[in-house]
């Protein structure tokens, strides 16, 4: 949960700590004056209704003062000199409003837009939201069509793995290059995304983050706005969902990673995925190095 220091006082927003990223994965802080310097006009106009280009946002370098000012009049220059917040009043509310909303209920989906479509269960991972192999089956049948806009289910098991037995729809992204093409797809209104693996216990979440992340770090001036806030992790993975659902799996049949006629494809899909991320590595410290 968030430490209370961060609103001590009422109205300094000029940065957000790192430490918001807790609520939602995140590792990139955000900048008020970033949020506001890059938004187009329709995205103002969509977060902040009551502001248009007229509004005074930003344009205290246009104001001369004279000696014609009344008292009153200088004081409260001053006073709007020295507050973030009497300058772009509706950026710290809301960002504080969505804050406290995600702090208090852990229902809410990660941009604080609305609540989690799905059911969701404690399972092994406490920062994520899983759902049961029923679930997962519910949604695949068609049951939350009128509430969902749309799903993916991103199966990030080895492609022997995939190919020996997968859920109905599902598709197989093991790399982290390739789960960024996620970020380049277009989006949509209440689309969901449920990832998993084997058992769901390293794979499956480690991606499930990475998205996360990434989003994050892709919409750093538009907090808290995701291309994918609602992001489910499948509780126990494929092997739990073939052993309750075999009859949505595409060929019905669960091929696990251990599989002994698969001890060579093992070795080199655990060294492909683990050179892109050593590759990942090195670019971060030699961009930390440049600074």
């Amino acid at each position: 949960m968030l430490s209370k220091r961060l609103f001590d006082t009422d109205c300094d927003f000029d940065s957000i700590s790192a430490s918001v990223s807790t609520l939602s994965f995140d590792s990139t802080p955000v900048k008020a004056n970033d949020i506001m310097s890059v938004m187009t006009p329709n995205i103002k106009r969509s977060r902040f209704p009551d502001d248009d280009e007229d509004s005074g946002l930003g344009m205290d370098d246009h104001i001369t003062l004279t000696p014609s000012l009344t008292k009153s009049a200088k004081r409260q220059r001053t006073e709007n000199d020295n507050s973030t917040c009497s300058k772009r009043p509706k950026l710290c509310t809301d960002i504080k409003d969505v804050v406290t909303k995600l702090e208090e209920n852990d229902d809410f989906i990660a941009d604080g837009s609305r609540l989690h479509t799905l059911p969701t269960i404690t399972g092994k991972h406490s920062d994520l939201k899983s759902i049961t192999p029923q679930t997962l089956a519910d949604v695949v049948n068609g049951e939350y069509d009128d509430v969902i806009s749309d799903y993916k289910i991103i199966d990030c098991r080895y492609p022997y793995e995939f190919e020996g037995g997968h859920v109905r729809g599902a598709e197989n992204m093991y790399l982290h290059e390739t789960i960024l093409t996620l970020l380049q797809q277009p989006t949509k209104d209440k689309q969901i995304i449920i990832f998993h693996c084997e058992f769901s216990s390293e794979r499956g979440p480690k991606m499930l983050r990475f998205l996360r992340s990434k989003d994050r770090e892709l919409n750093k001036e538009n907090y808290p706005s995701l291309n994918f806030p609602e992001v489910y992790l499948l509780d126990s993975g494929y092997k739990a969902f073939f052993n309750e659902q075999a009859d949505l799996c595409d060929p019905v049949s669960y091929r696990p990673m251990l599989h002994s006629d698969h001890s060579e494809d093992l070795r080199h899909f655990r060294v492909k995925s683990k050179s892109w991320t050593a590759g990942e590595k090195r670019r971060y410290a030699r961009k930390a190095m440049r600074f």
